[in-house]
């Protein structure tokens, strides 16, 4: 007797099925809904998935004892329903990936089938490397130091001499161990690193070990790399060193990347190809005309004539076509946009006094400026007949006038408060 039936259900085989049998029903099942043959129905996916866990569970001897006894509760509880083969993995063990499985050549027949695993690579070394605008702008080559491992080229990777490394027979070179223990009534099952060769896979005697690694098989070498910076790279850019990263035994070397990252600059700001400055003018040059200089990022500065009477704008965007940064890809450039901050003085002075103080302005200045500028705009006149007060502007003083709201609103409080006593009172 078994405590549940659903993962034999899922294959379709009943609980005392032989290994074979086992095997048969998987070997339909998974062939009639894979994925890359039902491409169009999401469910034949669930369903290759379930028949590929049923499988697993039901082909391993221990899994398949403590799930009769315990059914799939136990599987969970036990370590032995997680972290299993994922089914895409189980299909290409079973079927070979694209060779010739168990069962003549399956794998591939779907136009892709099991999928390949290839060889094995170290892992991939990432860098970011900042780069300043102007660096960009004109391009240039870093020579980048790295540290990666390489291969001991005394023991040629093994660890030590030659015939004195042994594969650990306790995990049979795996350097992990699975392991039970009775818990009550339940079994639990784990992975464990082996303590025999701690997890390396291998054993070798200490007198054996290579004297340059210490039986690590690799060493740590210091590595300069060439990166070419092109003109006008975008950041974010990703630039791959095939094969110059950490070398291990029987994996191939990984790669090493280094990123684009365009650094801050005080002057242009950049969006795509294109450049934005700040340019901060006078009053008298937005309305009378006159020159900025703009250091661009290649030492030349560029003169920019602001017309007599073009009158620029607070805010006003002007561009320099072609002047932008140059383009990856198109082999042109993008535009300078200018963006101008107009800056008024405080007051406008006459001629100065006999003291040599400035006085308002004469009525001859007043008379100048309204011969070149807009007439005024007509006024909301109040009629004849209204009463009318003169006033005198003055200047804000951000500091008065903070602790003249701290005071109004302190004295709300106490109306509040005292408003709030009163009426307590009242209702005695």
């Amino acid at each position: 007797m078994v405590k549940e039936t659903k993962l034999y259900d899922v294959l379709g085989v009943s609980p005392d099925a032989t290994e074979q049998q086992l095997k048969t029903a998987y070997r339909k099942g998974a062939l009639k809904h894979h994925p890359d043959k039902n491409a169009h129905d999401p469910a034949a996916a669930e369903k290759f998935k379930e028949i590929s866990h049923a499988y697993e569970v039901l082909n391993d001897s221990q899994k398949r004892q403590i799930y009769d006894t315990y059914g799939e509760e136990g599987l969970e509880q036990g370590g032995g329903g997680g972290g299993g083969m994922g089914a895409e993995d189980l299909f290409a063990q079973f079927f070979g990936g694209g060779g010739a499985g168990p069962f003549g050549g399956m794998g591939g027949m779907f136009g892709g089938g099991g999928r390949e695993q290839g060889p094995k690579k170290a892992r991939t070394i990432h860098h970011v490397h900042k780069v300043s605008l102007e660096d960009i702008y004109r391009g240039k080559v870093s020579k980048l130091a790295l540290q990666k491992s390489i291969i001991c080229n005394k023991c040629d990777g093994r660890g030590g001499k030659e015939g004195a490394v042994k594969t650990c027979t306790g995990c049979n070179g795996a350097g992990m161990k699975m392991m039970m223990r009775q818990m009550g009534p339940m079994i639990q099952r784990f992975q464990t690193v082996c303590p025999d060769c701690n997890g390396e896979g291998e054993i070798v005697r200490e007198k054996d070990k290579c004297k340059q690694c210490n039986g690590k098989k690799t060493v740590i070498e210091r590595k300069v790399l060439h990166v070419h910076v092109d003109r006008g790279v975008q950041s974010g850019t990703k630039i791959d060193f095939r094969g110059e990263g950490d070398q291990m035994p029987g994996v191939q070397p990984g790669d090493v990347q280094f990123e684009i990252e365009q650094k801050a600059h005080p002057r242009f700001q950049r969006k795509g190809d294109d450049l934005f400055y700040a340019a901060e003018i006078d009053l008298l040059t937005a309305l009378a005309g006159g020159a900025i200089y703009i250091e661009h990022l290649d030492d030349r500065w560029l003169t920019v004539e602001i017309m007599p009477g073009e009158v620029i704008a607070p805010g006003e965007i002007k561009i320099i076509r072609g002047q932008g940064m140059p383009s990856h890809r198109h082999h042109d450039f993008g535009n300078l946009y200018v963006k101008f901050d107009v800056k008024f003085p405080e007051r406008l002075h006459g001629p100065p006094d006999a003291d040599g103080y400035p006085t308002s302005l004469t009525p001859q200045q007043v008379q100048a400026l309204e011969s070149v500028l807009p007439p005024r705009a007509p006024q909301n006149i109040p009629p004849p007949n209204a009463m009318t007060d003169d006033y005198q502007l003055e200047k804000v003083d951000p500091t008065r006038e903070g602790d003249r709201a701290a005071r109004a609103t302190d004295e709300d409080d106490e109306e509040m408060h005292g408003g709030g006593e009163r009426v307590q009172c009242a209702s005695q």
